[in-house]
C-alpha cells in the first residue's frame, strides 16, 4: 500500500506513545491531534484541538493516506460518549469522500465480554460482540460497529486490531499485589468481596501475591498482552493490503493460570501467595490463530517473561 502520511488520534496515550515512534522510524509522516498531552516523538506534526470537534478532525485527516484511531476513555460517564463514540464518528465522517487507503481502529477484547460471561471455547474473531457492564466495553462495541458500517455504506477500508488487556513497565506486579489491587468498589478490577482474613492482611500492610480463584478454589486463567507484542502487531497491520476489511485478535502466546503465575512471582520475590475468591467470573482464552496465519504475528511475551521484565523494570526504576 502507498502510505506516506498518517493521521493519528490518541497519539500521546498508552499505545500511541509506542506506535508513533514506530511510524516515524518507518519513514512515515505523522500528523497527530493534540488535546492536552503533547506528543513527545520528534518529527511529528501536531494539530491542537479535540476529537469532539468535526472541523479539527477534518484538518487532521486532510491529505492523509491512513488514519489511526487510538483515542478512547475508560469508565468516565462524562467523557466516554464524546471521545469514544462521537469522536470515532467524527473521524469516520472526516474520511468520507477522501482517498483513505486504511482506517485503523484499535479495539479491545472488552467487546467480547471476556471473563464476565461464560466462554466455553477460545474467543475468535467471529465471536458475538457482547459488552460487559460499564461504559468502556460498550464504547468498544459501538466503535467496531460504526467502522464496519462505514465500510459498508461508504467504502472506507478499515482494519481492526482487537487487543487484550495491555501491560507495560511494572503494572503487572500491581495486578498481582494484594495491597495495590484490593478494591471492592470496582467490579472486575480488584477482587470484589473478600473475607475478613484478607481484609486484616491489607489493613496490617501485609503484602501477598494474589491468586484469583473461583468459588471452588480453582485458579482462573485469562489472556493478556505485553505492549511490545501490541506494537509488533500494529506494524504488521498498518499498510498491509491483506488486513483491509479484517479484524485481528491480539494477545499473548497463551492464557496464563493465576496459580502458576502467582507461584512464579512468589518464588522470585519471597512474597507469599494468598488465594482470593472472585466468584461469578469466567476463565477465557483469546484465539490468535488468524493473526498468526495472516499477519505472521508471533507474540514473544508469555506471563513468565512479562513477570521477569516487570521485576527488572521495578528494580532499575528504584
Amino acid at each position: 500500500m502507498d502510505i506516506n502520511t498518517v493521521a493519528v488520534f490518541g497519539a500521546s496515550g498508552k499505545i500511541g506513545r509506542h506506535v508513533v515512534p514506530l511510524m516515524v522510524e518507518l519513514g512515515l509522516e505523522v500528523r497527530a491531534l493534540v488535546h492536552r498531552t503533547p506528543v513527545e516523538t520528534e518529527g511529528v506534526e501536531s494539530v491542537s484541538g479535540s476529537i469532539t470537534d468535526p472541523e479539527v478532525c477534518r484538518e487532521v485527516v486532510s491529505g492523509a493516506d491512513a488514519v489511526v484511531q487510538l483515542a478512547t476513555t475508560k469508565e468516565d460517564p462524562d467523557t466516554f460518549f464524546d471521545v469514544s463514540v462521537r469522536g470515532t464518528l467524527n473521524v469516520l465522517e472526516a474520511c468520507r469522500g477522501m482517498e483513505i487507503e486504511q482506517f485503523f481502529l484499535m479495539g479491545g477484547d472488552a467487546a467480547f465480554g471476556i471473563w464476565f460471561y461464560p466462554q466455553p471455547i477460545p474467543i475468535d474473531e467471529n465471536h458475538r460482540l457482547m459488552a460487559y457492564p460499564g461504559y468502556y466495553a460498550f464504547s468498544k462495541v459501538i466503535e467496531e460497529v460504526m467502522v464496519e458500517q462505514y465500510h459498508i455504506q461508504y467504502g472506507i477500508p478499515y482494519s481492526i486490531q482487537r487487543c487484550s488487556w495491555i501491560f507495560e513497565k511494572d503494572d503487572l506486579l500491581d495486578h498481582f499485589s494484594l495491597l495495590e489491587n484490593l478494591d471492592p468498589e470496582e467490579e472486575g478490577h480488584g477482587f470484589g468481596e473478600v473475607d475478613d482474613d484478607i481484609l486484616a492482611l491489607a489493613e496490617a500492610g501485609e503484602e501477598r501475591v494474589a491468586v484469583q480463584v473461583d468459588e471452588s478454589g480453582r485458579p482462573y486463567h485469562r489472556h493478556i498482552v505485553h505492549i511490545d507484542d501490541v506494537v509488533q502487531a500494529f506494524g504488521k497491520i498498518l499498510g498491509n493490503p491483506g488486513a483491509i476489511g479484517e479484524s485481528f485478535n491480539i494477545a499473548g502466546p497463551a492464557p496464563f493460570d493465576y496459580r502458576a503465575a502467582g507461584d512464579y512471582l512468589a518464588e522470585a520475590t519471597g512474597v507469599p501467595t494468598v488465594d482470593i475468591a472472585c466468584p461469578g467470573y469466567h476463565s477465557f482464552e483469546i484465539d490468535i490463530n488468524k493473526a498468526r496465519s495472516m499477519l505472521g504475528y508471533e507474540p514473544r511475551n508469555d506471563i513468565f517473561r512479562m513477570i521477569d521484565r516487570a521485576l527488572e523494570y521495578r528494580e532499575h526504576a528504584n
